[in-house]
């Protein structure tokens, strides 16, 4: 419990109007986008990284968890306080503070949400690819922390493809900077990288450097409909083989495009087994050229229906098929749980037969979307959280989904991280040599454990 006098000490660091510990505010803070909730004792909203650094002092003195928090959107209860504490919000810092187009680099809080983010750079010309699902709401921040992908990576990567350096405060409230603004820097151990991806558990990040690139001069996406998944599976190897590297590519299963069209009703093929998305842009002629080989090629391994934008409106449209999924889902049961795996792209329609032979074998249903182009599979558990014994169900075939992507070669996580969710069966893909390192990392950086524990490692 944090006492009077400490709560005290740290409304005086914020303010009362960036304090808040009555019971409706806690509520809202005690979840994010997975299953499970926690209600911490205060909520903080530090608007500088002074501030944040005297709230953790002040934490590591009196042995307080802190978990940091952004938007909320995190799919695996990284942002939920599940020991209580203290939960430090980001939000109010979000100031984009420099934007220098002759360098491509920007500088940021991170609170700044990713969307308003790459609205901002389009005034400069400039381009951030990075565009996870929540991108409309998700913050800078979180994405660094998770090290957020989204549909373009299968061409652009995702987002430890373009930090280039970050202050970070520590669990002690000591200030640290890492890399800079230069593209190449190899000055010592690239903590830079070591901070994106490890989900808050060894500082908080404050501010943001970033690498841009260009803003690609045109676009153009296609819609492939097979009546066989396996057709579909094979087109995503042979564009690939073909020398075409399109800025996304996924996949949607034969469940999903009949829970879109009955959401939307946007003409979707109710009888295609599978539905390829696939986006490429560049230079306006070699995005027709590419657009043709394309169509061509999908013909070729035996897409009965090919759909290819001519306009921006008609990109926006066949885009909103993908954009639309989760708020389809929706419709059908209270819970849906994003569950998310990689496994190597020559793996993936085996990754779908597996993820339906799981879910007959629970009795679930579990629509499948893929970033097909790295072989990156959303899996869509729909369910009700408050059906008990159907929950036992949902939680085992979460395990064995991530597991049989690690026997295929893959990873337990693609892009949502490790979190709560992932963090038992963690040891089954990394070895416990890894996780002793891991283990080891955390005490140097959080000596106290007051840095999102519980997540990723169980430290004792």
């Amino acid at each position: 419990m944090i006492g009077k006098e400490v709560k005290k000490e740290l409304r005086a660091i914020v303010g009362d109007g960036r304090y808040l510990d009555n019971k409706e505010d806690l509520m809202l803070y005690s979840y994010d986008a997975f299953m499970v909730q926690a209600q911490p004792e205060v909520v903080l909203l530090p608007i500088t990284t002074e501030e944040v650094s005297k709230i953790m002092k002040v934490a590591s003195r009196e042995r307080i968890p802190v978990t940091a928090r952004g938007a909320g959107t995190n799919l695996t209860g990284g942002s939920v306080p599940t020991q209580g504490g203290i939960v430090l919000c980001f939000t109010k810092m979000n100031k984009i503070l420099d934007i220098d187009k002759e360098n491509r680099v920007a500088v940021l809080q991170p609170g700044v949400v990713n969307m308003e983010f790459q609205k901002e750079l389009t005034k400069y010309g400039l381009y951030y690819p990075p565009d996870p699902g929540s991108m409309a709401v998700t913050t800078m921040g979180g994405n660094v922390a998770e090290n957020a992908g989204g549909p373009r990576a299968v061409k652009y990567g995702v987002t430890k493809d373009y930090l280039l350096g970050l202050e970070v405060v520590l669990a002690s409230g000591q200030i640290l900077h890492t890399g800079g603004k230069t593209i190449k820097n190899v000055t010592g151990y690239n903590l830079t990288q070591l901070f994106c991806g490890s989900e808050g558990t060894l500082g908080l990040i404050t501010e943001i450097t970033l690498k841009l690139l260009p803003l690609p001069e045109s676009r153009r996406t296609l819609q492939a409909a097979y009546k066989n998944l396996s057709d579909a599976g094979q087109t995503v190897v042979k564009v690939l083989e073909r020398g075409i590297l399109p800025v996304a590519l996924e996949l949607l299963d034969k469940v999903f495009i009949n829970i879109i069209e009955d959401y939307t009703h946007i003409g979707l093929p109710r009888e295609a087994e599978a539905l390829l998305l696939i986006e490429v842009d560049g230079p306006e002629a070699g995005v027709i050229d590419q657009a043709e080989r394309l169509t061509k090629l999908c013909r070729e391994m035996g897409a009965h229906e090919i759909k290819v934008a001519k306009t921006a409106e008609e990109n926006e449209e066949i885009w909103r098929a993908r954009r639309s999924a989760y708020g389809a889902e929706a419709r059908l049961r209270p819970t849906a749980i994003a569950e998310d795996c990689t496994v190597p792209v020559t793996k993936l329609v085996d990754m779908f037969q597996e993820v339906a032979k799981i879910a007959r074998k629970y009795n679930l249903l579990i629509p499948i979307v893929a970033h097909a182009g790295d072989g990156n599979l959303h899996p869509q558990i729909l369910t009700d959280i408050r059906n008990k014994e159907e929950m036992e169900r949902v939680v085992k075939a979460i395990d064995e989904i991530s597991i049989k992507a690690v026997e295929l070669g893959g990873t337990l996580t693609g892009e949502h991280g490790i979190g709560i969710a992932k963090r038992e069966i963690l040891p089954y893909e990394i070895g416990e040599v890894a996780m002793e390192i891991t283990r080891t990392l955390k005490k140097a950086f959080d000596p106290f454990n007051i840095l999102n524990p519980d997540k990723v490692v169980r430290i004792v």
